[in-house]
């Protein structure tokens, strides 16, 4: 039987290019959908191929080939599902079978939001998995305001309170991705996916700050300093509080748990968050060092 192919949307986020590399590492083809696949060949990316959300009349060519879907929803998109939907009614035409989305821990299926591209990849497509990751342990070190907070003035301001997070590193995101696209039976289901242990905004400064021998610590606020917060920095107001809202319900307990979805899928445990920042610690230099 021919080696799936399969397309990968967000192929140079933090788990689109982890899912390219990993799909490619077990002998399936894999194609890097992006808006300028010239310039991600000169960056080194092979495969990839043009794909624009808002240009349907390329999805048919991106498509052509393909039978399995890494699924990331739009950017910036408050109500991807009219977007989306066409997309995937295409891709299933043209004989994609199995689609994979990335989602969030803190989204539920629902008729609104990303939550709505849950019941449209279960009702539409024949296999299907949704990926519903933690928060990504990658937030310390890359463009997330808590990474700037690290390598800036060290304090990371949250209005999670008390409230404990099980970080997931994206390549434990990934490797769950990978089996869920590859595996000879389909996952037809919903995976929530954790690190090994949830922490508070302290303890993970702690962890990053022991680790870098720099100053870090948690600065807790309201939800509605917070809004104001995130205002300022340009954020349009109802993003401002979406995320706000999101750090409350941290603080109500609603991401305090863990799961055996990484080592039960993939085989092997999740990586810890001191096991990320010890490999990851030249990322939390100050910015004037970087």
């Amino acid at each position: 039987m021919a080696e799936p192919t399969v397309l990968v949307l967000g192929a140079t986020g933090n788990t689109g290019s982890k899912v390219l590399r990993m799909v490619r590492a077990e002998g399936a083809r894999a194609l890097a959908a992006t808006r300028r696949p010239e310039a991600a060949a000169a960056a080194g990316v092979a495969g990839a191929v043009r794909f624009d959300w808002h240009d349907p009349d390329g999805h048919a060519a991106a498509l052509r080939g393909v039978d399995r879907l890494y699924l990331v929803a739009p950017l910036g998109v408050a109500e991807p599902l009219p977007v989306v939907e066409p997309f995937l009614k295409t891709a299933v035409a043209q004989g994609v079978r199995r689609a994979v989305l990335l989602s969030s821990s803190a989204v539920d299926e629902a008729d609104t939001g990303l939550g709505a591209l849950h019941t449209l990849v279960r009702r539409t497509v024949p296999e299907w998995a949704v990926l519903r990751p933690s928060w990504f342990m990658q937030n310390f070190t890359g463009d997330h305001p808590a990474a700037q907070a690290v390598r800036g003035d060290g304090e990371i301001v949250t209005a999670t309170g008390d409230g404990r997070v099980a970080f997931v590193d994206a390549a434990d995101i990934a490797a769950v991705a990978t089996r869920a696209l590859l595996d000879d039976r389909p996952h037809n289901t919903d995976h929530v996916i954790t690190g090994p242990e949830a922490l508070g905004y302290p303890e993970a400064a702690r962890i990053v700050a022991e680790v870098s021998g720099r100053p870090v610590r948690h600065v807790a606020v309201e939800t509605g300093e917070l809004v104001e917060r995130l205002g300022a920095t340009g954020l349009p107001p109802e993003y401002a509080a979406f995320l706000a809202g999101l750090d409350e319900d941290i603080r109500h307990g609603a991401e305090d748990r863990t799961t055996d979805t990484v080592e039960r899928v993939t085989g092997r445990a999740p990586r810890s968050f001191r096991a990320f920042a010890e490999a990851h610690r030249a990322a939390f230099a100050p910015e004037s060092a970087a």
